[in-house]
């Protein structure tokens, strides 16, 4: 299954610490806590109806790239 990424340019405000983020189009999580919220199905798309909180669990490398991974509070 491949992924369906849509780029999104959102500021927003941690619903876990209520840090300030200024998204840059690739912004998942808070810079802060690292938690982020439910609101995706694929990355970007925003059709995800739960909203709940996920916090982190861990951190996958891939190459260069490191990728948090979340599990949903809810």
């Amino acid at each position: 299954m491949s992924l369906k990424f849509r780029k999104r340019e959102e500021n927003f405000i941690c619903s876990h610490c209520g840090h300030k983020m200024s998204g840059d189009g690739y912004t998942n999580h808070c810079s802060k806590c690292l938690w982020s919220k439910h609101v995706d199905i694929n990355p970007g798309d925003r059709t995800a109806s739960c909203g709940g909180l996920m916090r982190p669990l861990d951190v996958e490398i891939k190459g260069k790239e490191s990728i948090l991974v979340h599990e949903c509070v809810l």
